[in-house]
């Protein structure tokens, strides 16, 4: 039974839970938690020192894994919601990116818990459209929109 508290990659059946930026079962990954704020999604993440780009900002590829992993996980989220299920129901709704375009702002410093904010832009049939932005102490430093596609039951068997 999904609560209040569980992130949306809380409930990855395990042979989908290895991804680098979500994945609970990666011990290498970002292991990005997501929930939803009313209509919106967020996540919230600390870079590491060793996430550097130029000293004191992030590097850009980190942003668009963060963005990628956070509407993948919003476009689940959403499709349960959708249908009215809970998000440990079968069969399980999960993501893969089939398009990514990220905008940069302004440089994302490394300093700060960095916030990403998602809105579901549409649903159709297998397909969600998420935009992310990512907020550095309230400022927007990089938005980007995802075309997530439904995961056939066969993909990874």
């Amino acid at each position: 039974m999904t609560t209040s508290d569980d992130a949306f990659q809380d409930h990855y059946p395990e042979n989908v839970a290895q991804c680098y930026g979500c994945g609970r079962l990666n011990e290498h990954g970002h292991r990005i938690r997501t929930c939803w704020d009313g209509d919106e999604t967020v996540t919230r993440f600390r870079p590491e020192p060793y996430h550097t780009s130029v000293p004191g900002f992030a590097y850009g590829g980190l942003i668009a894994s963060l963005i990628d992993c956070h509407s993948t996980g919003s476009a689940a989220a959403a499709m349960y919601r959708q249908a009215g299920r809970d998000m440990d129901s079968q069969p399980p709704f999960r993501f893969v990116t089939g398009s990514l375009h990220v905008d940069f702002l302004k440089p994302t410093p490394l300093e700060c818990e960095l916030e990403l904010r998602g809105q579901i832009k549409e649903i159709k049939g297998r397909k969600v459209v998420v935009t992310t932005s990512v907020l550095a102490d309230g400022v927007v430093t990089a938005r980007g929109e995802v075309v997530a596609v439904q995961m056939p039951d066969s993909f990874g068997s």
